[in-house]
């Protein structure tokens, strides 16, 4: 990511930028930037003697805060025992012991951790009778007030540009009150409730004119998923339909964001509108495509003109003319495309992403989720089958959380039925049938599967998995299910990864001795989980990388049902004909738990192999523009150097 630094840059930086923006590589890096403000104003605040106040989120986004701040408490000395806090919001109604409760939530990530006292911990209650809830909020406004205000303001931001629960529509000068949350809202957070139906449709929340009140605001964002809606808050037009914006008229908010999350940031998406730039080979590509899209012509017909016109003289004067760019461009898009994804034998690989040595290839195939590898590279998978590599897939995770109660007590109806026609103990079966049904019926919402019916739902994947591996040609012996422990809390929110989990991937990496590996790169992924089988697959490799065999490896990233590579970034994109596509569906559709509506489907209402589909489409439409060959589909990868 390029730092603005001069002043001529940053001012020109402001013409975009209506905030304060800080871009970090990693959520990680930005994380610690965050906790270590907070915790210089803490000593700064003990110094004097005085109390810090800090407003504080939930949500996946400052869990990384707080475990720093917990780190820092243990391994550092920070005291928070001059620290009162106040917490953004709560779901309405919502016990405090219930999983999905912001109670619970921040007591396992901070409270419980550190020393703060228990009498200076303000979150709103979700317990109240709803007639007394105005008389409560109007207490907690006058709680901050009386402590002097909140120091640093803490806040993540919804996809509808929400901070705390401040829904569009939400004035500026919003206090603490009962709000209805949008739709989309409750539709990111079914996955916590295990389904919409489940989500309470209010919440009480801080307002928005509480949250400007706070002397230092900062905003983090993390990830693809929130890259829209930050462009819009931090380089839009102040609007109540997007509350994030009344930021920009606070005198001290800052955003925090990673790389992914600042993707369509003027700076990172065009950043030669903001001032001069140093055009290597991977941002002159960038430009290149952008401006084919921008002006709509192919790759080869742009002219000196439209570069001029789209402020990228500068291109043209270190590397022009035109034709010149235009020809690199054209080859280097061209050399991406590739119908032998395993290399192609006895052929000029020079200009291929992939070498035509050895041959056949031992390929092993990382699937987060017992359907990704279908659902994201089906075609590229039954070509390398068909092409003769010896393929292996390995399934990272068991999936079980994402199976409908009705599925598992048909599967178990059905274990029990052929139990009697076996001629087995039917007493036996039925008594286990009965402990899976109670287990099922006595649930409530969001609480966590008996271990039997975990089992069953884990069982379901695994044979959809071996069925969808079996049409595209992989042997049993080559299915591999790892089952990392990280997943296997039977809740959405999953443990840290481990030892555990990354010794499982780099023993099976060590046993197959791949010449190409495929993971899931799609970090835009709600639920987290293809971004811990990420991390698990890069330890492993940073483990083994001196391994001989692993200096002979290509690392093939891939992504899902959630989004694709953008073309400047493809390195490898495989043609799919209309029957492979047909085929893929169907590999797609042996996976019949996730078929119809899936139980966390995110907010893409089309099914998974609609998505697929349509994304695959896209790609090719896209190579198509660009002027070049036209395909039905395309599957993209991104090569991973280690």
């Amino acid at each position: 990511m390029r730092q603005y630094k001069t002043v001529s840059e940053l001012d020109q930086l402001k013409r975009f930028e209506k905030i304060k923006t800080e871009v970090y590589s990693d959520s990680a890096e930005a994380s610690k930037a965050v906790a270590q403000e907070i915790a210089a104003l803490i000593k700064i605040k003990q110094k004097k003697g005085e109390v810090a106040v800090l407003g504080l989120a939930t949500g996946s986004t400052p869990t990384r805060v707080y475990g720093e701040l917990v780190r820092m408490h243990k391994q550092e000395g920070l005291s928070f025992s001059n620290v009162i806090t106040f917490n953004l919001d709560e779901y309405f109604p919502m016990p405090p012991q219930s999983l999905q409760s912001y109670v619970r939530f921040m007591n396992e990530y901070l409270f419980d951790h550190i020393d703060i006292p228990r009498e200076n911990i303000h979150i709103p209650d979700g317990t109240l009778a709803v007639e007394n809830v105005p008389r409560y909020c109007f207490d907690y406004e006058r709680k901050i007030a009386e402590v002097g205000g909140i120091d640093i303001q803490v806040l993540g931001i919804g996809r509808t540009g929400h901070i705390g629960f401040n829904e569009p529509g939400s004035s500026k000068e919003s206090v603490t009150r009962l709000i209805t949350l949008d739709h989309l809202t409750r539709v990111d957070a079914a996955s916590d409730f295990y389904g919409e139906e489940n989500v309470p449709r209010r919440a009480v929340t801080m307002g928005v004119g509480t949250i400007l009140k706070a002397r230092k605001i900062v905003l983090m964002a993390w990830g693809e998923g929130k890259a829209r809606i930050i462009k819009a808050t931090v380089e839009g037009q102040v609007t109540d339909l997007i509350p994030a914006t009344f930021l920009q008229n606070h005198p001290n908010a800052t955003v925090v964001l990673d790389d992914a999350s600042a993707a369509h940031l003027t700076r990172t998406k065009t950043p030669w509108l903001v001032g001069p730039c140093r055009w290597d080979q991977a941002l002159t590509r960038k430009a290149v495509i952008w401006l084919c899209q921008t002006v709509n012509k192919p790759v080869l017909k742009l002219t000196d003109n439209d570069y001029n016109e789209h402020g990228m003289a500068d291109l043209v004067t270190e590397h022009g003319p035109a034709y010149n760019i235009n020809i690199d461009v054209f080859n280097k898009l061209q050399n991406t495309i590739t119908g032998w994804p395993g290399g192609k034998p006895n052929a000029d690989d020079s200009r291929r992403p992939e070498r035509s040595k050895p041959f056949p290839k031992r390929v092993l195939i990382f699937s987060p989720h017992p359907d990704d590898d279908v659902i994201s590279m089906g075609g590229t998978l039954i070509r390398l089958v068909e092409q003769g590599h010896d393929v292996h897939v390995a399934y990272q995770t068991s999936g079980n959380i994402a199976v409908f109660d009705d599925d598992a007590l048909r599967f178990a109806d059905f274990v029990r039925d052929m139990a009697g026609n076996a001629g087995l103990k039917l007493e036996e079966a039925s008594a286990w049938f009965k402990l899976v049904a109670d287990g099922i019926h006595n649930k409530k919402p969001g609480e966590v599967d008996i271990p039997e019916v975990q089992h069953i739902k884990g069982m379901i994947r695994r044979g959809e998995a071996k069925a969808a591996c079996r049409y595209c040609g992989v042997p049993d012996s080559n299915m591999h299910f790892l089952d990392m422990p990280f997943y296997e809390t039977g809740r959405v929110k999953k443990k840290p990864i481990g030892e555990a989990d990354v010794k499982i991937v780099a023993d099976l990496m060590a046993k197959v001795k791949p010449h190409q590996i495929y993971a899931a790169g799609d970090l835009s992924d709600p639920h987290g989980t293809h971004r811990v089988c990420l991390a698990a697959i890069f330890q492993a490799v940073e483990q083994l990388k001196a391994e001989k065999w692993m200096k002979d490896c290509y690392l093939w990233l891939y992504r899902g049902a959630w989004q694709e590579w953008d073309v400047d970034q493809i390195e490898m994109a495989v043609p799919i004909s209309p029957l492979e596509l047909l085929k893929k569906r169907r590999a797609i559709f042996k996976h019949q738990s996730q078929k119809d509506r899936p139980l966390f489907p995110g907010s893409d209402a089309r099914e998974f192999w609609q998505r697929a589909e349509d994304r695959n489409r896209a790609t090719a439409k896209l190579y198509d523009a660009l002027g070049l060959a036209e395909y039905e589909a395309m599957e993209a990868f991104v090569r991973y150097k280690f």
